[in-house]
Order: structure tokens, then sequence, then C-alpha cells
């Protein structure tokens, strides 16, 4: 049996207005579930990973939807515990064009975020483990989720497991008193791949290329112009063998470029840039994109340039995809890497 990949977090009932309608529009919303962690276990399932998700739940119908709709995907869910009071929201307004997409959020008090150091047994979740992957998502719930996440990272640290985080910087999430950059840094310590994008690094820790704004780039991102970034953070975090910085520029709404680069052993890779005219959903596609590059990694252990390339075209596809989870195959992957992006029916 292949050693299987586990991710750990929070997944919610997301609640998303269909179409391009508002909020005050709209007198129906679209239930789906979905979470950074979970998103990024439902991708390597698809691409026939033993993906392994790890959350704490309540004891209700619609904790037990969400976790047969992960089955239905492959994901291993029996880790999971139990205990507390409700499943997080969060609702969706896809935008359009000029206007943006927006998310309200309604997960205060959900069963994560009362979670308490010990409730689960890391040594025994990580013992047959292959990877370990967490998001800044996760320690910005609640002190106890960071701890918990702190848990986990130490025990995948002392049993040998490689660990991932993506830095996934939600400014709307850090509510009980502490800031990311109180926190983020004693646990990004214990990793040895680090994701993030050019507003992660600058508003966790400060890191940024210089003179670069984003909301200058009209959609043309300089690849080369993030390996300081890179440089930077392996420097302030030595453990970490692996940076890599998603690269999205954005049009509008419906129209963004999107790329990456990978920073290892002093040298940067840079991926090729996809134009994604008509995008369908772009929620997750950071997840979907940890999710390749995990698989990446794995999969072409001696080919950074291959792994790299693998999740930048996975995360490409993920923006046609309505929901939070990435459900595409390896197959497809590597079909729009070789460079047929003809969209022809296939049969």
């Amino acid at each position: 049996m292949k050693k299987k990949i586990v991710t750990f977090g929070e997944i919610m009932l997301r609640l998303a207005t269909p179409d391009y309608l508002r909020f005050n529009q709209s007198d129906k919303l679209n239930a789906t579930f979905g979470g950074g962690e979970a998103n990024v276990a439902v991708s390597l399932a698809n691409y026939g990973l033993n993906a392994s998700f790890v959350t704490r739940l309540p004891k209700n119908d619609i904790a037990r939807a969400c976790v047969m709709d992960l089955r239905k995907y492959g994901v291993d869910t029996s880790d999971i515990i139990y205990g507390g009071e409700r499943l997080g929201i969060y609702f969706l307004e896809t935008g359009a064009v000029a206007r943006a997409s927006k998310v309200v959020y309604d997960r205060a008090h959900s069963a994560i975020s009362e979670i308490e150091p010990g409730m689960i047994n890391w040594e025994e979740v990580l013992k047959d483990a292959s990877w370990f992957h967490w998001t800044g998502i996760t320690p910005a719930i609640s002190q106890e989720a960071a701890d918990a996440c702190l848990e986990a990272i130490q025990a995948a640290n002392r049993l040998g497991v490689p660990v991932s985080c993506d830095l996934n910087y939600r400014k709307n999430l850090w509510k009980y008193g502490k800031k990311a950059s109180d926190v983020m840094p004693e646990l990004v310590a214990g990793c040895d791949v680090i994701l993030g994008n050019e507003e992660d690094a600058e508003k966790v820790f400060g890191i940024k290329p210089e003179g670069f704004d984003v909301a200058q780039t009209e959609g043309e991102v300089n690849a080369a112009e993030f390996e300081s970034v890179c440089t930077q953070l392996m420097t302030k975090f030595p453990r970490a063998k692996k940076v890599i910085i998603t690269l999205r520029g954005s049009i509008n709404a419906n129209h963004n470029t999107w790329g990456g680069v990978l920073y290892t052993e002093g040298k940067l890779y840079k991926s090729k840039r996809y134009d994604i005219t008509h995008i369908v959903d772009r929620v997750g596609g950071g997840d979907s994109f940890m999710g390749g590059l995990i698989y990446g990694l794995i999969t072409y252990t001696s080919d950074a340039q291959k792994a790299l390339d693998f999740a930048v075209a996975a995360s490409c596809l993920k923006h046609t995809i309505y929901g939070d989870y990435n459900q595409v195959t390896v197959e497809e992957v590597e079909k729009l890497m070789s460079g047929d992006a003809s969209g022809r029916v296939s049969r």
C-alpha cells in the first residue's frame, strides 16, 4: 500500500451565488464543500495517491455529508476526530470583469477552532505517512488550532516526514489577538517545502521583491524578480529545501495570467505562463497548485522543472472547474503540459 499523504485543516460548507449574481440578487445558494488542505487532498486522490485529510468536525448530518463528499473523491477520512458544535461556512459571490469576487466567512466557534492540543495522536496519524501538509489558514483560525498545527509539524519532524506549507495569508481571519507574523515563524521553521505568493511573503514576513507592485502588473509578471523572495525565505528558514512562488497577473476577474517559480539548491526554475481568458472559478487555485506540486515532487523526484510544470498546468485547469476541488486527472494535466490546450472533444 502506498504511504499516505496527510493534510490538516478546516473544511467548510461553501454557499455560492449562482452564475455572477450578487448576494442581494440571489434567492438561491449552491452548496458544496471546500477548504485549503481538503482541496489539496482531493487533488492528490484524483492523481491516484493515498491522501488523508485530518480535521475536527461536529457530529451532525452536515458534517456527515461533508465526509461522504470527501470519500466520494477517494480521500481517507479515518483520522478525522469529532466534537464541537458546528461546521464553518463561507459565502462566495463570484466577480466578473472589473468587479472582484467576495468571500464572507461564518466560521467562528467551528469545531476545529476549538480543538485542543492532545486531541489528535499525531505520532499515530503520521507513522505511515510520506508527507504532511498544512496552510497558514489553520493557525489563523484560533490559538488552539495554531497549537494543534505546531504539534503536527513537530511530530512530523521527529518522524522524518517531509512537511510542506502554503503560507496562505488571510487578513480577515487573524482575529484572536495575534498577528500572522507572531505565530507563523515557529511553524514555518519546521517546513521542508514553502509555497506562497508575493502578498503572503510580504504580509507575513515583510519579504518582497524590490520595485514590484502587484496592482501594476496588468497581467505581466517577471518571474526573475522573485528569486530574491525565495532566497530571503530560505535564509530565514534554513530547513527549507524548496521555495515556490505562484505568479498571478490579474487583468480582470475573468482574465488572469498564471505561472510560478521554484527555487532549490541555488537554482531558479521558471514555468511557462498561461493566459486564462475565461475563468470559471478561481477559488482553490492555489490549493490545486499545491496538490500538483506535491504530486510532482513525489513522482518526478529528480526533475524540479517537471514538478513545477505539473503544478502550474494542474492549477491552470482548475480555473475551468466549478467548486473548490480540482477534479482533473494526471493524463489531463500532462496533456496540457505537452502544449495541447486546444480543448478539442476527447472521443
